[in-house]
């Protein structure tokens, strides 16, 4: 019976793969029926690794999103592993932000890296709240227990960060991120600018980092995280495979799936077998895995 659940995995993701128009809302249903009955059999187990969620961008499609009430609410939740996004400001300052622009999260417009803290500071999100900064993160960070942190470097487009910027954007952030730093802590940084990762690990050996792919965890993306030396990889979930997980983790990559849009996600994720995993939802995953899915082994 396992077979049958890893056989309808496969055929999702040939269904992907061939471009079948099929509702995907429907298969995810059908397939959490599947989880589900199987489970009250007692034909399926808890999967043997843990998974790891944490909340992406403090939760982006519930809250704020990388505002400080939205990580304040996730670890009111009970989360103790986030994702932010880091930009520079024209007078060096790192701001919590996704987008180069300003326009779909705030009431203010423009390029971010043209605006000086200052600027920015006195802008509001479209939810009405304050734009975060580093130094209030971390310090809101430092004094909490269990942390996994991922500190996603938002170095494109590239022309915004050139070479010098680049490596003075990597040596401040670094520096500031590991003086602040928790004892137990799991900071890691994270990228899919390539650039700003391969000076990170020339500069800081040991340092922990993540890299960040919009293509599946395959036979490509396998072999780029280990021709980078980066042992942990963030690949996108379409198109990722059961055997690919499984090979990746054979080769001794850590993986992290994303998008975590919905429940559904979160299931399909735990199933491929991903090591971690974002989550735009933290509330309604945490309340979804401990009504529906106890069996998995879920850390938040």
């Amino acid at each position: 019976m396992m077979n049958l659940w890893k056989r309808s995995l496969a055929r999702a993701d040939a269904g992907k793969s061939l471009n079948i128009t099929t509702d995907k809302t429907k298969i995810m249903k059908k397939l959490l029926l599947l989880i589900t009955a199987l489970f009250s059999m007692g034909i399926v187990v808890a999967q043997e690794q843990e998974i790891r969620v944490f909340s992406h961008r403090g939760g982006r499609m519930e809250f704020d999103e990388n505002t400080m009430a939205a990580f304040q609410a996730s670890y009111d939740a009970g989360y103790r592993g986030f994702e932010v996004d880091i930009r520079l400001t024209k007078d060096g300052e790192f701001v919590i932000t996704h987008d180069s622009t300003l326009e779909r999260t705030t009431n203010g417009s423009g390029v971010v890296e043209e605006k000086t803290a200052a600027e920015l500071r006195e802008l509001r999100t479209k939810k009405g709240g304050k734009l975060a900064f580093m130094p209030e993160l971390l310090e809101w960070l430092k004094d909490k227990k269990g942390l996994y942190v991922e500190f996603e470097m938002k170095t494109k487009p590239e022309k915004l960060y050139p070479e010098e910027v680049l490596h003075n954007y990597c040596d401040k952030l670094y520096a500031m991120v590991m003086a602040n730093k928790p004892a137990d802590a799991e900071y890691v940084f994270t990228s899919s600018d390539y650039r700003g990762l391969r000076y990170l690990q020339q500069k800081y050996p040991g340092v922990d980092l993540l890299m960040i792919t919009s293509k599946p965890l395959n036979e490509w993306t396998i072999r780029m995280a280990k021709a980078l030396g980066i042992k942990r990889i963030g690949a996108k979930m379409p198109g990722t495979t059961y055997d690919a997980v499984k090979k990746a983790h054979k080769e001794g990559l850590t993986v992290s799936l994303w998008p975590g849009k919905t429940v559904e996600d979160f299931v399909l994720g735990a199933y491929l077998g991903a090591d971690f995993m974002c989550t735009d939802i933290p509330i309604k995953v945490k309340k979804f895995a401990a009504e529906q899915t106890p069996w998995l082994k879920v850390k938040y």
